[in-house]
């Protein structure tokens, strides 16, 4: 494994191409190794019927929302963490992982508490439908309980990348999963479980992460070492991390509130709806992998080129980002379009899905590849430390284009083809802004003195 300042060296001065897939690899692999626990939770739920599918899509969203209250600390974090150590300031590194670590601690336990307590009327807002609202609770309650556990080991990750060590947190990644698609069948079938089956696989498996990741932090395992003394009280660390960290928090919050609400104008259209939007999540989770996976190498790059002033060199890594996306994306859709029957089918033999499938294939599907350019000009941002610029950016997306148009069209056409439709309009609308604002350049300023 490289040193710190090896990993550091390569970033900064080696191939940008070698160095961008050589990070993004892992990255990669361990999205991949999450869609197919996804696409095989999917599978399993499946097969007790569409109101047991439709439980963890439902979920989704509110647990999104919950944590990205903390999130949005975690990615100043990544920024100040990956510009420290791109300037070289290795000790300042490990000062904010830690704070960062114990600020998520304290956080995620009332966040915890509190999504449980009002898990019953977020049900009830979004308009889950009866079939599927005692399903929808049970996977609630306990994927709530798990939020310390979930944010935890995603600080964990985002700690790794940051100093540009993707292959650690991929390894640990790649476990928990591994072990979550084992006890996903046990605990519903030969348990009984069902769905709350499904959910405590993911909890048990998720801590059993967050504990490694924890042990490599503390114990110098890694190429980064927290320690007791970094993580007591900083509150002048805490104040900047606050206001790098707000626009990030109130932006992820803000989005995955409106996502609340598209769950909401979705369910209006019933069951069969938001089991293929479900579906439809999880499909595409699989060519967001790869994409992902070249975003997020691309955020631990740009983060040590901007700590170390060398702007240029961070927008020609966006640049060739960027580009590998919309590709990879591309490829990905025409696979989508071509075989969405069969595709659709492997998982649940309903006429109705099949058939709302087509209005996916047809209004939503072609604006994939511009979500890839929309999601790595938001990482570019964030990686920066420019938080506020995703703030306008993920609200004008969401509040500005999405929700209103899916709502005004599905309303209009008095069909959920209008949905799909505003969904697919606020991909490439959004990407086509991000990307007018990456190329005005106001990101390329450090955030670190």
């Amino acid at each position: 494994m490289p040193t710190l300042q090896q990993a550091r060296e390569e970033i900064l001065h080696g191939s940008i191409e070698k160095t961008l897939l050589k990070l993004a690899f892992p990255l990669i692999i361990n999205n991949l190794v999450q869609v197919m626990y996804n696409l095989a939770d999917t599978f399993w739920l499946a097969r007790l019927g569409k109101a047991e599918l439709s439980a963890p899509g439902t979920v989704w969203p509110l647990l999104w929302f919950m944590t990205s209250l903390g999130a949005g600390f975690v990615t100043a974090g990544f920024a100040m963490v990956s510009q420290y150590v791109g300037a070289g300031e290795f000790k300042k590194a490990g000062k904010v992982a830690g704070s960062l670590y114990a600020l998520l601690l304290f956080l995620s336990s009332i966040l915890a508490i509190f999504g449980i307590v009002i898990a019953p009327h977020a049900l009830k807002f979004v308009r889950v439908t009866p079939e599927v609202y005692p399903f929808a609770l049970k996977y609630m309650i306990i994927v709530f309980a798990g939020i310390p556990i979930a944010l935890t080991l995603y600080a964990f990750n985002f700690i790794l990348r940051a100093v540009g060590d993707t292959r650690t947190p991929v390894i640990v990644n790649v476990f928990t999963i591994i072990l979550n698609i084992v006890l996903d069948p046990i605990f519903i079938f030969p348990l009984g479980m069902g769905v709350l089956g499904a959910a405590l696989a993911t909890v048990v498996s998720e801590g059993i992460g967050s504990v490694i990741g924890g042990y490599l932090l503390f114990t110098g395992k890694v190429s980064i070492r927290i320690t007791i003394e970094d993580m007591k009280p900083d509150f002048s660390l805490y104040w900047k991390t606050f206001k790098v960290g707000l626009p990030a928090t109130i932006g992820d919050s803000a989005n995955s509130f409106g996502f609340v609400l598209l769950t909401r104008i979705i369910y209006g259209y019933g069951t069969v709806a938001f089991a293929t939007y479900t579906i439809t999540n999880r499909l595409t989770n699989f060519m967001f992998a790869f994409a992902d996976g070249i975003s997020q190498a691309m955020g631990t790059m740009i983060g040590q080129n901007v700590g170390a002033e060398k702007y240029e060199r961070a927008k020609t890594i966006a640049e060739k980002a960027m580009l590998i996306n919309f590709l990879i994306l591309s490829l990905g859709t025409i696979v989508f379009i071509a075989f969405r029957e069969q595709i659709f089918g492997f998982f649940i033999r309903d006429p109705g899905i099949l058939k709302e499938s087509e209005k996916v294939v047809k209004y939503f599907a072609a604006s994939f590849p511009f979500f890839g350019i929309f999601a790595a000009v938001t990482n570019v941002f964030a990686s920066a430390g420019h938080t506020k610029k995703n703030l306008v950016l993920g609200t004008i997306r969401l509040w500005g284009l999405r929700i209103p148009l899916s709502y005004y069209l599905g309303k209009r056409l008095h069909d959920s083809a209008g949905v799909w439709i505003g969904m697919g309009l606020s991909n490439v609308i959004s990407a086509l802004i991000g990307l007018a604002w990456f190329m005005k350049g106001s990101w390329m300023r450090r955030i670190i003195e």
